[in-house]
């Protein structure tokens, strides 16, 4: 038997959801430019990981692109002082005008939560980025790390923002 998600309010990261109390909240949101072609091009790289490894993070999936109940294991850090972060791929959409997807903590996350990574085409013909999350410490090292867990949550999210922008340059 696969281990259950840590925490209960799944899916709470996508469109149209609303974030749960008792979690610390995080929404950062990136131009990336315009057009359909960079939309569709930094959709891509967000569904396949690109993104994520080109953040520099490790990433090892189940699956080659993300969908509802692909396991992905997230290294954060460098070998020996690397923390192992296992999640689930809760959501995913991929419309007209948004492309993206969610996961949550699985036990031995070292955190409680979801994060979710979604690219959207504005009426205006803008290209949008977001990474919103909710967590809360899930293992005694981010406890003790207290108010500098989230420092590093938002340094990630504008590091993906602009790690996104710089691979679709050209696109639109």
């Amino acid at each position: 038997m696969t281990p259950a998600l840590s925490y209960p309010e799944v899916g709470a990261t996508a469109p149209g959801g609303s974030l749960p109390p008792g979690y610390r909240h995080l929404r950062h949101r990136t131009r990336l430019g315009s057009g359909r072609a960079r939309f569709e091009a930094a959709g891509e790289r967000v569904l396949t990981f690109a993104m994520h490894r080109a953040v520099g993070v490790g990433v090892t999936a189940d699956a080659e692109r993300a969908a509802p109940g692909v396991r992905v294991r997230v290294l954060l850090g460098r070998g020996r002082i690397g923390v192992a972060a296992p999640c689930e791929v809760v959501w995913t959409v991929r419309d007209e005008a948004r492309i993206g997807f969610g996961y949550g903590s699985l036990p031995g996350h070292p955190e409680c939560g979801e994060e979710a990574f979604l690219v959207e085409l504005d009426g205006a013909g803008e290209v949008w980025f977001t990474v919103t999350a909710f967590s809360r410490p899930g293992h005694w090292a981010t406890r003790a790390l207290g108010p500098l867990v989230p420092v590093f949550q938002a340094a990630y999210a504008r590091r993906c923002g602009r790690v996104l922008r710089r691979m679709t340059a050209g696109r639109g």
